[in-house]
């Protein structure tokens, strides 16, 4: 199988391009502090779930784990951004559906080898 054929690397990676999409639109104060952040947020999770497609069962959990926790990061970071009105609420919502989904998936990818 493709690594890039995960369903969840498939959203990850158009998770990123979203949020590429607005960063135009984004101040530069801001682009160079907390959306810089979350973009480095964004492609560690993407790397973190290639390197775990690639990794025997045994070694899966440690580096699925750490990922939940960034993805929880970009959460706070996401909902931060939203606060501060450095994203709209259409670009939130959209942004935050997303993380929601990966989350979701994640969580899935996790309880299915922890059940083997």
């Amino acid at each position: 199988m493709n690594e890039f054929d995960i369903p969840i690397f498939k959203k990850t990676y158009d998770l990123y391009k979203s949020f590429y999409g607005f960063r135009e639109t984004v101040s530069k104060q801001d682009r160079y502090t907390l959306w810089q952040r979350c973009e480095n947020l964004i492609l560690d999770i993407l790397e973190n779930i290639l390197w775990a497609s690639q990794l025997p069962k045994s070694e899966k959990i440690p580096i699925l784990e750490k990922t939940s926790l960034r993805l929880n990061f970009l959460r706070v970071f996401i909902r931060l951004s939203k606060e501060i009105k450095m994203l709209d609420n259409k670009k939130y919502i959209l942004l935050q559906e997303s993380v929601d989904e990966i989350g979701r998936m994640l969580g899935g990818w996790l309880r299915s080898i922890r059940q083997r």
